[in-house]
């Protein structure tokens, strides 16, 4: 399944990596197996252990997040180093007894998973991070629902095979039911009601497309490079793509199947919203993308025009209600479905340069938008509520925490600077090259929105006058720990965005090449300078 390719030697930490890959190849294709196995077996030995003092509760859940972050991190370095090209690399293949109906368990990272297996790796460790230290009730219970997600969202983004990529998915989404119920805001109960019956009809719906693709591809498993040298008569392909259309769009909250996930994060616990917002909402679009664009290219040609009205409902009609809110956990909750329109619109352009700024723009969305909801529930703690209009002048008693949230707002707005500005940047240039360009001008009102209620955010919650009493002071240093971790990754892409987009480009160009004859491959290039 891998073939490694030689690149000329750069020295450093490239050559570092890279003479580690080829020495020890086994000992990678272990490690996105650990990945997976470590959190679950840290979940396990808590809930199977008696009465553990709450410092053993702690570490083991630290390390339980640690191992695969430094994992993910690591696997990048050598997938970076090892010139790749935008091939499967680290496989895993084991056959458990459904490789009669084309069942195995397959993992490997390409191009296109790498940024998302990072991003559940550096999100992961900062939601457990701040887990641990939150003083939640029932931490331990907290933390085993962390690790199963966690060990879920590793597994999704590494999973070839299909079956086990939406089995995954659903193993990390039931936790996320169950935190908003015990652990959630007022209303808890109704919205994790509200929320289980949304994402099981979209698991379903994505599901039975799944199938149906696998049947009417006629391949011989559920294997994704095997599902790409299929090929599923035109006729059928609108169908199944308007199935997992639908099925992922419910999942990643796209207009007008959305109203699930504003209360849903402005409900649940802090650490939960950071995971689900920042990765697991990224399964749809991510599953679009690996899956559906390059099998199905006459299914994406039919319902392009009905995608872009509705990724331009996410812009601009979700961006009004975010102007609207008052409680700054709703607000959030809005914004971050406003911003899944843009990655939708960077898949409507359907080039290279679209589908790499959409990735782009999801992995840097995916730590803005958990770097907010943690600074939120940190300004919660502080000033005993979320609503703005009751809090106020925050920043003269809090600096370092305002300094913290005025950075991840303007990082979520697309300021120069940080990794959400390239993702943008990218899917305006790739609608302005496309036979709708007075798309990119509607897409462009979404900044002067998303500029409004940031700054008003700022404005009513550190500046002018106080109007409550602030507890606990600052942001404290281990609260602010998992915030740095999530605030030097967006600076890192915002400064180095090639880092990604190599990776990317390569695989889309490689995933995509004999897609469809509308595909621009490779002379849009999603490839940018240090």
């Amino acid at each position: 399944m891998t073939q490694h390719l030689p690149i000329a030697s750069t020295g450093g930490m490239c050559d570092f990596f890279r003479t580690i890959g080829e020495s020890y190849p086994v000992l990678h294709s272990y490690l996105v197996i650990f990945a997976i196995a470590i959190p679950l077996i840290m979940a396990l030995s808590l809930a199977v252990s008696g009465k553990l003092p709450a410092s053993v509760v702690k570490v083991s859940g630290i390390l339980g997040f640690l191992v695969p972050g430094l994992i993910s991190l690591w696997l990048a370095g050598v997938y970076l180093s090892s010139g790749y090209n935008g091939l499967y690399a680290f496989p895993v293949i084991a056959d458990l007894g459904l490789e009669q109906f084309g069942i195995r368990l397959h993992l490997g990272l390409n191009g296109l998973a790498l940024p998302f297996y990072v991003l559940s790796g550096i999100v992961g460790l900062a939601a457990g991070l701040y887990a641990v230290q939150s003083g939640v009730e029932r931490l331990r219970l907290m933390l085993i629902l962390l690790l199963i997600m966690q060990a879920g969202l590793m597994g999704v983004f590494s999973s070839v095979d299909i079956l086990f990529f939406y089995f995954f998915h659903e193993f990390a989404l039931i936790p996320t039911f169950v935190m908003i119920a015990i652990w959630g805001r007022s209303g808890r109960r109704a919205v994790a009601l509200e929320v289980t019956i949304y994402l099981t009809l979209g698991a379903m719906i994505t599901l039975a497309g799944l199938i149906a693709l696998y049947i009417f591809s006629g391949a011989s498993d559920f294997n994704m490079i095997a599902l790409r040298d299929a090929v599923v008569a035109a006729p059928r392909q609108g169908t199944i793509f308007g199935l997992l259309l639908i099925g992922f769009g419910v999942l990643v909250s796209l207009f007008p199947f959305h109203t699930w996930a504003p209360r849903a994060y402005a409900t649940a616990p802090a650490p939960a919203a950071m995971l689900h917002a920042g990765v697991l909402k990224k399964f749809g679009l991510y599953g679009l993308i690996q899956i559906a664009y390059p099998i199905l290219p006459q299914g994406v040609a039919d319902w392009a025009p009905l995608l872009l009205i509705l990724a331009l409902g996410n812009v601009l009609i979700i961006g009004f209600v975010t102007m609207a809110q008052r409680d700054l956990k709703l607000m959030l909750g809005n914004a971050s479905v406003m911003h899944m329109g843009y990655a939708f619109l960077g898949l409507y352009a359907y080039s290279s340069i679209g589908i790499g700024a959409a990735v782009l723009m999801l992995f840097a969305h995916g730590l803005s938008v958990a770097l907010l909801f943690l600074l939120a529930d940190v300004v919660e703690k502080r000033g005993g509520t979320c609503d703005m209009e009751e809090i106020g002048g925050l920043g003269q008693k809090a600096p370092v925490l305002m300094s913290l949230f005025v950075a991840a707002m303007l990082a979520s707005i697309g300021l120069p600077g940080f990794a959400n500005f390239w993702g943008e940047l990218g899917i305006f240039v790739s609608l302005f090259a496309t036979a709708t360009p007075w798309a990119l001008y509607l897409a462009l009102i979404g900044i002067l929105i998303s500029a409004i209620y940031g700054l008003r955010a700022i404005a009513s919650v550190f500046f002018g006058e106080e109007k409550g009493e602030l507890s606990g002071g600052d942001i404290s240093w281990r609260e602010k720990i998992p915030a740095l971790l999530l605030l030097a990754f967006l600076l890192l892409i915002g400064i180095w965005p090639k880092l990604l987009s190599d990776p990317v480009n390569e695989s889309v160009t490689r995933t995509f090449a004999d897609s469809a004859p509308t595909m621009v491959v490779p002379s849009g290039e999603f490839s940018l300078t240090k």
